[in-house]
């Protein structure tokens, strides 16, 4: 099963493991589901992963957040989304994760963004609660 997870959902996961977030992070490590992703992703945890509030939290420095940016870039499929111009009307910054599920045609986007969220009508798009009891 393909799966695009939205960065929340992402940095969630790694900074608080036992949450639902956690779970689903810890079900992508597991290979429970491949992972989908894209270039322009991977440079936006790239660059949040450096935040201070995040390495503060997550106890990372440059060498431990290299390595898991080169596990999720290896442990993924990079989808191109170039050709991919659907977008998220309330915030415009999700269209890149958007367009991931659209081109990669995965089975879930899995966010807890409301702006992502209220397209579910259209789109695979669930809550890491939902997601984890399909799993």
């Amino acid at each position: 099963m393909k799966v695009v997870l939205d960065t929340n959902v992402l940095l969630s996961g790694l900074m608080l493991p036992d949450s639902t977030p956690g779970r689903v992070v810890r079900a992508w490590r597991e290979t429970r589901f491949d992972l989908v992703i894209s270039k322009e992703q991977l440079t936006e945890i790239a660059r949040v992963l450096t935040y201070p509030k995040i390495r503060k939290r997550l106890k990372w420095r440059r060498a431990n957040i290299e390595r898991f940016l080169r596990q999720l870039y290896l442990r993924s499929e990079l989808v191109d989304i170039s050709g991919v111009f659907q977008t998220v009307p309330e915030d415009p910054e999700d269209q890149p994760i958007l367009a991931s599920l659209i081109a990669s045609r995965a089975e879930y986007l899995v966010t807890g963004d409301l702006d992502l969220l209220t397209l579910s009508d259209r789109y695979p798009i669930v809550t890491p609660i939902d997601f984890v009891q399909n799993l």
